[in-house]
């Protein structure tokens, strides 16, 4: 299966994680798992899905909107009904439905640009969501993994990382705003932890945190911090209390 597959069958992977279970995906999922590139594009794709999602069920019809559109049925299907009202033509229909997805569309923009512009703790949040494409290989990101499931370990008192080598070895790699970020998943008292790893460099903006920043977002705990050449962020839906307990 190559990437153009892959997606064609990903796009129809409902957010949230619905369908994990369905062997229609397992294929196309082991790919975005195997993929950085294709597993970045699945998990911007389930990203903005849920959000559209989210916002449709913002939107209250009209009151009567229902009614009216039964009674253009129906009218519509008698013969003496003549020509249909001007609302109720598929041009105009069309044209109402364009618009409120360009309404949604702009609402939606400013959001997923700023996550590209380079907010690692928003596109961490959103991405720890989606815990079947997280994974990686390799020794050196199995030895990390191994390191931060010990329930001793602190993670802002780990050994100096190497970059490159967790990243050329099969450390989950994504890209935010064009720059290389690792991530490395653990399991702490049966919960997942989702740690990513950007450069200091490469994230001007949290590079001078002087101690960890803890935030609740939605589910998630968040703690994002830095030290003399990464940026961490820290995110778990055990909740802000469990990720404090780590640091």
């Amino acid at each position: 299966m190559n990437n153009l597959e892959a997606k064609f069958i990903l796009n129809a992977y409902r957010p949230g994680g619905r369908d994990a279970g369905d062997a229609t995906f397992e294929p196309a999922l082991a790919q975005a798992r195997s993929d950085p590139a294709l597993g970045a594009w699945f998990a911007r794709e389930q990203t903005h899905g849920g959000a559209v999602a989210a916002k449709l069920r913002e939107i209250a019809p009209p009151a009567g909107l229902r009614d009216a559109i039964l009674t253009g049925a129906r009218l519509g299907g008698s013969a003496t009904a003549g020509r249909r009202a001007w609302w109720a033509q598929p041009s105009w229909l069309v044209a109402a439905a364009a618009a409120v997805l360009l309404a949604m569309g702009t609402a939606l923009w400013p959001r997923w640009q700023a996550a590209g512009d380079g907010d690692l703790t928003t596109f961490a949040v959103e991405d720890a969501k989606l815990h079947v494409l997280h994974g990686g290989h390799g020794l050196a990101a199995a030895a990390w993994q191994t390191t931060l499931s010990q329930s001793s370990a602190r993670v802002t008192g780990l050994p100096a990382l190497d970059f490159s080598a967790l990243r050329n070895t099969g450390c989950r790699t994504l890209s935010v705003a064009g720059h290389d970020v690792l991530e490395v998943c653990f399991q702490r008292d049966g919960k997942w932890f989702h740690c990513y790893i950007g450069r200091r460099a490469d994230f001007s903006a949290l590079a001078n945190l002087a101690s960890p920043l803890l935030v609740q977002r939605g589910a998630m705990g968040v703690a994002t911090w830095a030290d003399a050449a990464h940026v961490f962020v820290l995110a778990s839906d055990a909740g802000l209390a469990a990720v404090q307990r780590l640091l």
